[in-house]
């Protein structure tokens, strides 16, 4: 079986219409292979032309502010991501004129480029041969290959970037990493994969020792860890609210959330009134106060689990610092503050 033609002839009758793929432009192509880090395409796809119609150009993006740039990738996650696209954009426009590095040894450089983006970048829009290995590229290889070896082990990643570079096409590098990167999305799927109607089926060697669901292999991840958050939802007499911005570094950097209290577990109405806030703006505030769910919302992070629960907190004094709530939706904020800030109504309070 001839691997690498196989999949390009599969990829120029499988492929999806996807705008990036329509391009050499290398501002679109790195801003869809960011976008795509760790995001599906359905996902991604809105996302991708929206930046495309606010920020047309590297200059566009570099010249706005983070809080616009994380306020457009509100939703998507990883907001680390965008912090790095903002500075990126900007080291490209002002230090190098608006001119993306041309091959894999500098596009690495870049903030937020590692390895996988960087051959991507290169090979798309430059043609260059450096093989991509992403998720897709890691379940077609160890599973067309047998290969056990764990996908996230320094052993592996060694081992499977270099199998992918000994498999390129150095004639069309650009199509056959997008082949192989679109045939692990959409043919060789994580779960129920298409074996039957696979062009590779005959020489597979998962599939022939019936081994597809334990491929790729991957080391045991990270114990998880439990946090528990009480976000102080307050609503003073002149239909004002709190935001804060976190600065720290850790999740949600630079995102604005409600006033947060963390606790060692999960609280209860009475356990709530009970909790020392002197540390608090609350402290020297007279307010009612009103449990909005009595389930926690559990929001999932790769390493820890977010118990959360909001108070709303009721006064007749004005707060200091507050914003009016009709402009609450100006602000970026994680998912779970934005889910919460569509589903509560604040005009009725």
């Amino acid at each position: 079986m001839d691997f690498k033609n196989t999949l390009t002839n599969w990829y120029s009758n499988n492929k999806r219409d996807l705008p990036w793929r329509n391009t050499k432009n290398p501002y679109y192509i790195w801003l869809s292979e960011i976008i795509l880090q760790q995001t599906q395409v359905k996902q991604g796809l809105p996302y991708y032309n929206a930046f495309i119609k606010q920020y047309p150009t590297v200059f566009d993006l570099a010249n706005a502010s983070e809080e616009e740039v994380l306020k457009l990738w509100q939703g998507l996650g990883y907001y680390s991501r965008a912090r790095n696209l903002h500075t990126t954009a900007k080291y490209v426009a002002f230090k190098l004129h608006g001119k993306f590095p041309d091959n894999y040894k500098d596009l690495l450089k870049l903030k937020g480029v590692g390895d996988y983006t960087a051959s991507a970048i290169a090979s798309i829009a430059f043609n260059e041969i450096a093989a991509v290995v992403d998720g897709n590229v890691y379940r077609v290889l160890s599973r067309y290959f047998g290969v056990e070896t764990p996908i996230n082990s320094t052993n592996g990643i060694k081992e499977f970037k270099a199998l992918a570079s000994s498999l390129i096409d150095k004639e069309q590098p650009a199509t056959f990493n997008q082949a192989i990167m679109e045939f692990g999305a959409t043919q060789c799927k994580p779960k129920n994969p298409y074996c039957m109607v696979c062009p590779l089926n005959d020489s597979c060697v998962a599939l022939q020792k019936n081994i597809i669901d334990s491929l790729p292999v991957k080391l045991k991840k990270t114990k998880v860890k439990n946090r528990f958050f009480n976000f102080l939802v307050c609503i003073d007499k002149g239909k004002n609210t709190l935001l804060e911005k976190r600065i720290s570094k850790g999740i949600w950097q630079n995102l604005y959330q409600f006033p947060l209290i963390e606790s060692n577990k999960s609280l209860s109405s009475d356990e709530f009134h009970l909790l020392n806030i002197k540390d608090s703006f609350l402290h020297n505030l007279k307010f009612d106060y009103t449990l909005y769910s009595l389930e926690d919302k559990v929001h999932k992070l790769s390493h820890q689990h977010l118990y959360t629960k909001f108070w709303i907190i009721e006064t007749e004094e004005l707060l200091k610092n507050a914003i009016s709530i009709k402009d609450i939706k100006r602000y970026p904020v994680p998912v779970l503050i934005g889910d919460f800030i569509d589903t509560f109504n604040f005009e009725e309070m």
